[in-house]
């Protein structure tokens, strides 16, 4: 794709970074004015700017609005354009701003299917329709229909119930614009002359052949978000189709009413770096970061114009850096010895990406092997290459690219990195397959790469596919079914997640700052999302399970008598299984049945083990609903559960505020997302996505702001106050004082001196702010405290944002200032350097 020309009227740069953003999913139940109600309360946390999950039309019922219909509207539910506007008035009224989630990916097959008025006409025009360049459907497929699998049996039981029928009704054709064929609430265009034939007839005529819901996975028809099949594929690739999807958009975008750009799935796009460098001139290099998911050893394109990603890697790397590596080898051996699962997490994952492509993606994974076909016949060295090597080799390839995307591109040499990386997994698959394999699996990898033959439309298509597809298989196979199937480290098992790289030590931990601030410092930074599988918080307390290996396995032991001792024992789940739910229930406390019961039964559909969402074992399902809900009735469990989090609570604590706090102040624009600021006990969406709070959230922050010299922190200690009181103090110091923290601020690492150096985390904004925290605090206790280390700092006087106190460091002294001194209180420090002041003795 070569980027098209934006509008005339993109305007002068307006490049504004924000200070610190909060993100808000949007729905019937908040809306823009529900929003601009809490502006007030949003401005005295500290954030800069508000976050919005996608503002555009989406379906009925949508609870996210990634389900677009109609780019040019913005969604009535939720307020509509002057809706927009109140809530930018209100926003700009006290100098803040709105950062906006766009989905250009794909659209909905809403149904009824006319609310997506694109997709509408090319129902009933087909391939001629003006909208056809529009979405990315296998025209050469299906004698030339567009594949609609929404039927809930075969066609055949539907035509013999008279479950499809033509409406030609008055009201219809007010309605739709003529007859249409009815099934249930779905309605579609039938084909103008078409109407009065027999309805097996009329069916076959159409430009759409209707089909049973499981066809979606076995042949092929459009290319749909992931797996998806009520979301289909748009190519904005086209010029014209990228024009007219962002028009509104980039209308508010000049207008001021949006400030910045979110984009979701990048992966899936055709020329992710022409759409970004199209965005970029169109809105005059606004603030744009791509929500692109990093392996541990991988790093954006430096050719990618935005400010770089959404921060899945930084909330990875924080993770990380509060993880026990040698408990974490021992709770994974736990597990594996508890459950059976395999020890290392890589053959999960490369299973259940193969477990994808021969299932829930198998039409993709078809679509590409049609394309290598293709490319074989038209030469005559590459025709015994047979289609079952093609699938074979070509799924066996994409099983083993440990990325979201190799980033060749069509025409282009590749870069050096994606030839590394498509020839170590070449080298993995060969491993795997029989040595008569090998020559084709070598094609294909050359193919992805673009190094065989001349270029061609075929091949380009193979290139472009084949980075959409190990994005989905990737998202499919790694996030949303290994995560579930491995729960060894759940700490690690998140999005952008790497469980075979589970901790990192403080210099490395630095070392990602530095590269992260070397190139892309106006990066988002996120601890929780709307796609976590587990909020912040249940990752801060079972990351602690990795310093108290031994400890964690008598409690569960006794959470598995407790439940077993009741008068009716319930039948046990598989143990894996058994285990997810203690892990879980432990993890998300205080949590009750109707939250606990749909995750579980979410969480064994995505692990495609015992049950999935294609073929669900109910009666499985019950078993282990019914154990859990045993669980949750049995006071000696909850008493169990209870007495074990009090326990490590100090040190969840200590987790909790010390990644916050890092997370706040690192390089990279902060995001809080809703309701993450105090306790946020949550499991993936829709727990995740529950409404939040914000009386209880203004009572807590009144509380933390009640005492100006902050003597809340001793009183706060640990739990939500603590937690709105780190994140308003780090908030507001951003926004005060940007020039500590910006794109052009510095970040120097600052290492602690003494015994307990090891678990000091602390780095230096400029020259004027420390962030200090705790790591493995467990381990800290049993060392016997912090006792004479310290932490050098440059000369002057430092006040703590947090607790309010003034330390002196002395330019001569050379010893640094006591860790004990600074996490009296909190086990971590927010320091300003300040002017001369009375020194208050600690």
């Amino acid at each position: 794709m070569s980027s098209p020309e934006p509008s005339p009227e993109a305007g002068p740069p307006r490049t504004v970074v924000p200070s610190g953003t909060y993100r808000i999913q949007l729905t019937d139940s908040m809306t823009f004015d529900d929003v601009c109600a809490q502006v007030d309360y949003l401005d005295r946390l500290g954030v800069s700017h508000v976050y919005l999950s996608p503002i555009l039309q989406a379906a009925i019922g949508s609870t996210h609005g990634y389900d677009v219909v109609d780019h040019n509207q913005i969604a009535e539910g939720l307020g509509g354009v002057e809706g927009l506007r109140r809530l930018a008035e209100r926003l700009h009224a006290r100098g803040m701003g709105a950062i906006v989630d766009v989905v250009p990916n794909h659209m909905a097959v809403p149904v009824p299917e006319k609310r997506n008025r694109a997709l509408w006409s090319v129902l009933r025009e087909g391939p001629e329709s003006p909208y056809a360049s529009w979405f990315d459907v296998d025209w050469s497929a299906q004698d030339g229909a567009l594949l609609l699998p929404v039927l809930g049996r075969r066609i055949a039981e539907c035509l013999r119930t008279g479950e499809l029928a033509v409406d030609e009704s008055d009201e219809a054709v007010a309605e739709f614009g003529g007859p249409v064929l009815r099934y249930f609430s779905h309605v579609f265009p039938v084909r103008p002359g078409t109407e009065h034939l027999p309805m097996h007839t009329l069916v076959r005529a159409q430009h759409y052949r209707l089909a049973y819901w499981r066809v979606a996975t076995e042949e092929p028809g459009y290319r749909r978000f992931f797996d998806v099949s009520s979301l289909i594929a748009i190519r904005v690739e086209d010029s014209g189709v990228l024009h007219a999807t962002h028009r509104l958009l980039l209308e508010l975008m000049r207008e001021g009413i949006l400030d910045g750009l979110r984009i979701d799935h990048p992966d899936g796009l055709a020329d992710p770096r022409g759409y970004l460098r199209f965005l970029r001139k169109a809105t005059s290099g606004a603030w744009t970061v791509v929500e692109k998911i990093l392996a541990a050893d991988e790093q954006l394109p430096i050719d990618w114009e935005c400010a770089g990603t959404t921060g899945y890697d930084a909330q990875r790397a924080i993770g990380a850096l509060l993880t026990d590596p040698i408990g974490a080898e021992r709770l994974v051996a736990l597990y594996v010895g508890l459950t059976g699962s395999a020890q290392d997490f890589g053959p999960v994952a490369r299973e259940a990406r193969l477990f994808v492509l021969d299932t829930v993606l198998r039409a993709e994974a078809d679509r590409l092997v049609e394309v290598l076909v293709a490319i074989c016949r038209t030469e005559l060295e590459l025709r015994d290459h047979t289609q079952l090597g093609l699938h074979e080799s070509v799924c066996a390839l994409i099983a083993n690219l440990r990325v979201y995307r190799a980033y060749s591109v069509p025409g282009e040499p590749p870069p050096a990195d994606s030839v590394i990386r498509v020839e170590a997994a070449a080298k993995a698959a060969a491993a795997q397959l029989p040595a008569e394999r090998h020559e084709t699996l070598y094609l294909v990898r050359d193919i992805a790469l673009g190094r065989v033959g001349p270029r061609d439309e075929l091949r380009d298509e193979f290139q472009i596919r084949f980075q959409q597809t190990c994005a989905a298989v990737t998202a499919k196979g790694v996030e949303d079914t290994a995560f579930y199937r491995w729960t060894a480290l759940p700490g690690a098992s998140d999005v952008g997640g790497e469980p075979t790289e589970p901790a990192l030590a403080p210099a490395r931990f630095h070392g990602f700052c530095a590269l992260r601030q070397a190139e892309w410092p106006a990066a988002m930074t996120v601890l929780s999302t709307h796609d976590s599988k587990r909020s912040e918080d249940v990752r801060a307390r079972l990351t602690v399970l990795t310093e108290m290996p031994e400890d964690w396995a008598v409690a569960l032991a006794g959470f598995q008598t407790a439940v077993r001792a009741t008068a009716a024992p319930p039948a046990a789940p598989e143990p894996a299984d058994e285990y997810l739910l203690w892990q879980s229930l432990f993890g998300a406390w205080p949590i009750d049945g109707e939250r606990l019961l749909p995750y579980l039964r979410k969480a064994l559909r995505e692990a495609k083990t015992r049950t999935s969402w294609s073929a669900p074992d109910e009666d499985y399902e019950a078993r282990v609903l019914d154990f859990a809900a045993a669980a949750l009735a049995s006071d000696k469990v909850r008493a169990e559960v209870e007495a074990f989090v009090q326990r490590i609570e100090p040190y969840t604590t200590s987790n909790i505020l010390t990644q916050k706090l890092v997370q706040l102040t690192m390089a990279g624009v902060p995001d809080v997302y809703q309701g993450s600021e105090s306790e946020f006990w949550a499991l993936t969406d829709p727990d995740n996505r529950r409404p939040v709070d914000f009386g209880h959230l203004r009572e807590l922050l009144d509380k933390a702001d009640a005492d100006a010299e902050g003597d809340s922190a001793a009183e706060a200690r640990g739990g939500a106050l603590a937690k709105i009181l780190v994140t308003s103090r780090a908030l507001r110091l951003r926004r005060e004082r940007p020039e500590f923290f910006g794109p052009e601020a510095s970040q120097t690492p600052l290492f602690a001196i003494g015994p307990a150096a090891g678990h000091a985390v602390a780095l230096l904004r400029g020259e004027n702010v420390a962030t200090v925290g705790t790591r493995l605090p467990a381990a800290l206790e049993r060392f016997g405290g912090w006792r004479d280390t310290a932490l050098p700092l440059p000369p002057g006087t430092w006040r703590c944002r947090l607790s309010g106190r003034a330390y002196r460091v002395d330019a001569q002294s050379g010893v640094g200032l006591p860790l004990a001194w600074l996490t009296e209180h909190l086990p971590v420090a927010l320091l300003v350097r300040e002017e001369e002041v009375e020194v208050e003795i600690a």
